[in-house]
């Protein structure tokens, strides 16, 4: 049966992390995976984390299952970090989350939830977007389309092309947001964007469906959580995947939310009650122990303070990162500003040069990231930031 099958073109991302394990080179560089690194090329375990594991594994009595919607603690924490405590979606009983396995599990749950809802339903994404987006929800059924959102040569959003796509589509369709720290390009819609976007909705009849996934390590967790709390508050029904991976560096353990805001409470108890059958039928329970600590970090004003410390230390380091790497660029007179990097939040930016380019970087300079020219800042350090920026202005 299964010789049927063809063969695949290797995954962008996994195949220039495998080029980049093969090469031998002491002093390489890896600026294409997309996880948070310290100083030292690192993906730490925040000590919030630690200390909220310890209390868990002290107190656990059971590995019996927990309820197909997951852990309540964790879905009531991860709906006031979203929405805040006294949002009146929350007040109204509005809002319906179940925990999933990871951000992709929550565009999963969501994608299944809305084609049982409108099956001929249309979800528009960004163009670039997380390179899961597309693959992922389309697996799941959906019917896929992009609009524009970023400007290459100009390294900003094309807000004008965004707000004329808009204006096209029907009552109904859906338009998959990046809540902050947008994946790919780092390039983040403003408050009065986001504003004009709120509007246009209303007006129009389009649902948002806003991914999450770094909130806090933008602006900050109330900054960062603006856009899905405007939307919220002004439109009758959105969708809001969430994920802790980056924000709690919880990557192994997969721990993610999708939340439903629907038109009144009752709505939002049929929401609760398909997404968990949803969730049912794809893999019966959640896993916990992620959730768990989770849970102990949002719940325990000591885990809970100690981890807005920790955050607000990885948000500074990377906005920090992006102007050590400008001021090494423009020291190095690059015949391109690359100002733009400092401006632009979270983990990604586009260089915007050339693949030939990129394959230069690699190949002569042992420094790699993707052929889009899609970097992770956070690849970037002290002790590499010179060799970096040298690579770079060698290759324009």
């Amino acid at each position: 049966m299964f010789e049927t099958l063809e063969e695949l073109p290797r995954d962008a991302i996994l195949g220039i992390m495998a080029l980049f394990r093969e090469d031998q080179y002491p002093g390489k560089i890896d600026l294409s995976v997309g996880v948070y690194q310290d100083e030292n090329g690192n993906t730490p375990i925040l000590e919030c984390v630690r200390r909220g594991e310890l209390q868990l594994l002290e107190a656990q009595q059971t590995k019996s299952y927990v309820a197909i919607a997951g852990n309540a603690g964790f879905n009531a924490g991860i709906e006031t970090l979203l929405f805040g405590a006294d949002h009146p979606a929350l007040r109204d009983g509005r809002v319906s989350t179940v925990q999933t396995p990871g951000g992709s599990g929550g565009l999963c749950i969501a994608a299944h939830l809305i084609l049982r809802a409108q099956p001929d339903a249309r979800v528009w994404l960004s163009d670039p977007s997380w390179p899961n987006h597309l693959p992922l929800l389309r697996l799941a059924g959906l019917n896929l389309e992009q609009y524009p959102y970023y400007d290459y040569e100009n390294h900003r959003i094309d807000f004008d092309a965004m707000l004329k796509a808009f204006e096209k589509l029907d009552a109904g369709e859906l338009v998959l947001l990046h809540g902050c720290c947008h994946n790919p390009s780092g390039a983040d819609l403003s408050r009065e964007q986001w504003q004009t976007l709120a509007e246009l909705f209303e007006r129009r009849g389009i649902v948002p469906f806003i991914d999450i996934a770094y909130q806090g390590l933008s602006q900050g967790l109330d900054e960062d959580a603006f856009g899905v709390r405007l939307m919220a508050e002004r439109l009758p029904e959105i969708v809001v995947v969430a994920s802790c991976s980056k924000n709690l560096g919880l990557y192994r353990e997969r721990v993610g939310a999708v939340s439903v805001v629907s038109r009144n409470a009752d709505a939002a108890k049929l929401a609760l009650s398909n997404a968990s059958n949803v969730a049912r039928g794809i893999y019966s329970m959640p896993p916990d122990h992620g959730a768990a600590i989770v849970a102990a970090v949002l719940h325990d004003d000591a885990l809970r303070a100690l981890w807005i410390e920790e955050l607000g230390e990885m948000r500074n380091r990377l906005n920090d990162l992006r102007r050590l790497l400008v001021d090494r660029l423009v020291e190095r007179h690059s015949p391109i500003d690359f100002s733009f990097i400092a401006q632009e939040r979270g983990m990604f930016s586009f260089l915007g040069i050339s693949r030939e380019q990129v394959v230069r970087l690699r190949e002569e300079f042992h420094v790699y990231m993707v052929e889009s020219s899609r970097i992770n800042v956070a690849g970037v350090n002290r002790s590499n930031a010179d060799t970096v920026a040298d690579a770079i202005v060698a290759v324009l």
